[in-house]
């Protein structure tokens, strides 16, 4: 994959040679195992181009997202855009889209699912796009760990950052001065955070059962990678993305500590332990005193929190200090059949004024560093009294200090999360299988998803012509 630096050192394209160039790119590389027609621009003068968008469906969204649009049409009058909400089941129903080639022009995606859509051609490389026609101040304003998870092993691009999710720590101040327990801030260390944990779980009404833990977090793929990160370890071998690293002793040490955390000490809820509530909701009930949780739950905390809250940056680990960043982007469907709109639809949506409107709206962080203030004076003016000695910049630290790590990527995702998830169920959730015992299990597993794969090269079987 190319590096930054090289990307923004191309050499930029008149705008008459970037529209030749990029309709040819992108009949030439968008689907490397298919074979779609060539996308035929809309000749001038004929009515204007027609695009399908496709975003989330909670209920802030849309209107926000329609109100958006109407901007965007009022400077781009040769394209009328029409959103649609994401299904049901986006992760399983997409890819019956792509193959039928009745997928939206535009589309967000994240998680493991949005780089395996990738690895299967479904999306359109935006690396001739992206040379010609976005600025590399742009790019210096995104994190540089979420920008590089937008291209393939192979080095095609497939996303744009949406917005900028990032973990911290939540805490209930009113517990912690409570059981005089110092606050924590960036100085804190794992052992600091067992610590705190440990002096914050309780039996407070003296039945001799614990009604209060000291923590808890979502056990799912890359909430708990973050961790193995912070001991130095990884998922996958960065020099062959086919072989699984998750039985290696770094890792095996991070999953550990979760696992004592857990059920040796019990100083962490399971979700079981707090009657299937969720880590936020468990968080708003006072059962539990910390949550590793997102900025992206930070407007929810704010409403349903009758308490004051603390924010910190994640403690740092034996090895490094790490924060997930979201992978939260937006993609071009290769088989549209207008690319030089869908790329003027894409780069609104990255835009500062999108990015602006998103924070504004649900306090989403946004993805350039220049809007941090910004953001942080939207969630301010809104909830004054709940963020008085509020660090809300802390969700920004690891993008700004350059210690984000995003949701590591297998030469082939398809299935890979299900196999995780499993385990995490099992060692954490459970407590029923060692961690020793279980992991080289899932390296076993995904090792076989990677060589049924031939090397998770794209597989898409799809006509997209129609």
């Amino acid at each position: 994959m190319a590096t930054s630096s090289e990307r923004r050192a191309s050499p930029r394209l008149s705008r008459r040679a970037f529209l030749k160039m990029a309709g040819a790119a992108a009949a030439g590389g968008a689907l490397a195992a298919c074979t779609p027609a060539q996308p035929t621009p809309t000749p001038a003068g004929s009515r204007p181009v027609q695009l399908v968008y496709q975003d989330w469906r909670t209920e802030w969204f849309p209107p926000m997202a329609q109100t958006m649009l109407e901007t965007f049409h009022a400077s781009h009058p040769t394209i009328r855009v029409f959103y649609t909400p994401d299904p049901e089941g986006l992760r399983e129903k997409m890819p019956s889209a792509f193959e039928a080639g009745t997928a939206p022009d535009v589309f967000q995606g994240c998680c493991d699912y949005f780089p395996a859509w990738a690895q299967q051609g479904y999306t359109l490389d935006l690396n001739e796009f992206v040379n010609a026609d976005l600025e590399a101040g742009t790019i210096s304003e995104w994190d540089a760990a979420q920008y590089r998870a937008f291209f393939t092993r192979d080095g095609r691009q497939f996303g744009l950052p949406k917005y900028h999710g990032a973990l911290a720590l939540y805490f209930n101040k009113d517990l912690f001065d409570r059981f005089e327990v110092t606050y924590p801030d960036k100085s804190w260390t794992y052992d600091d955070y067992l610590a705190a944990l440990q002096r914050l779980t309780q039996d407070r009404d003296g039945d001799g059962a614990t009604d209060l833990w000291g923590g808890m977090l979502e056990p799912i793929y890359d909430r708990v990678q973050v961790h193995v990160n912070a001991w130095g370890g990884s998922y996958v071998d960065v020099a062959d993305p086919a072989r699984c690293r998750m039985a290696e002793p770094e890792a095996l040490a991070a999953l550990e500590w979760l696992r004592q955390r857990h059920w040796a000490d019990k100083v962490m809820a399971t979700s079981l332990a707090v009657q299937k509530l969720t880590p936020r909701q468990a968080f708003a009930a006072e059962r539990v005193a910390m949550i590793e949780d997102g900025s992206w739950a930070l407007k929810d905390i704010l409403t349903t929190a009758k308490f004051r809250i603390g924010i910190a940056p994640m403690p740092a680990g034996p090895v490094r200090r790490t924060t997930l960043a979201t992978t939260d982007g937006y993609a071009i469907f290769a088989g549209t059949k207008h690319p030089e709109a869908a790329w003027e639809l894409l780069k609104f949506l990255t835009s500062a004024e999108y990015g602006r409107a998103m924070a504004r709206t649900n306090f989403l962080q946004p993805a350039r560093a220049s809007l941090v203030e910004e953001w942080v004076g939207f969630v301010q003016s809104e909830y004054p009294a709940q963020t008085q000695d509020l660090d809300i910049a802390a969700f920004a630290d690891g993008h700004l200090n350059g210690y984000s790590v995003t949701g590591e990527v297998f030469a082939n995702m398809t299935g890979v999360r299900a196999v995780t998830d499993a385990a995490w169920e099992e060692i954490l959730t459970l407590g029923q299988a060692p961690v020793e015992t279980r992991m080289p299990q899932v390296c076993q597993a995904i090792d076989q998803i990677q060589a049924g794969s031939a090397g998770g090269a794209p597989r898409c079987a799809c006509d997209v012509s129609a």
